[in-house]
């Protein structure tokens, strides 16, 4: 019943930009936390960025004055806009639905590739 459907992943050159998305369904989306984790090929999944059900951003220092996380309560979504992308970048990122509560509530995304190359 609960689903996040993440979009926007694809290929984009060094120094570019994208936008990824997380779609929500079957949950109330306004009092989750939502957050976006990577995991590069042969590497630990890593947090990224989170948005509090009150708007309040965090990044990690990687990606901290690139990326930009961002929600639409209206539309039970959640944003990732990445800019200057780099090729340390590429990864398979993730959606992921923290409850403030209850962490039976905590659902993840199927995730969505990001590569960055030349």
């Amino acid at each position: 019943q609960v689903q996040l459907v993440e979009s926007g992943g694809g290929l984009v050159q060094p120094g570019g930009s994208l936008r990824l998305s997380c779609a929500a369904s079957g949950i109330i989306f306004s009092i989750y936390g939502m957050s976006w984790y990577r995991q590069a090929p042969g590497k630990q999944r890593e947090w990224v960025a989170g948005i509090t059900s009150g708007g309040s951003t965090n990044y990690a220092d990687s990606v901290k004055g690139r990326f930009i996380i961002s929600r639409d309560n209206a539309k039970n979504t959640v944003y990732l806009q990445m800019n200057s992308l780099k090729p340390e970048d590429t990864a398979d990122y993730y959606c992921y639905a923290e409850h403030r509560s209850i962490m039976r509530r905590n659902y993840w995304g199927q995730g969505t590739q990001v590569t960055v190359s030349s």
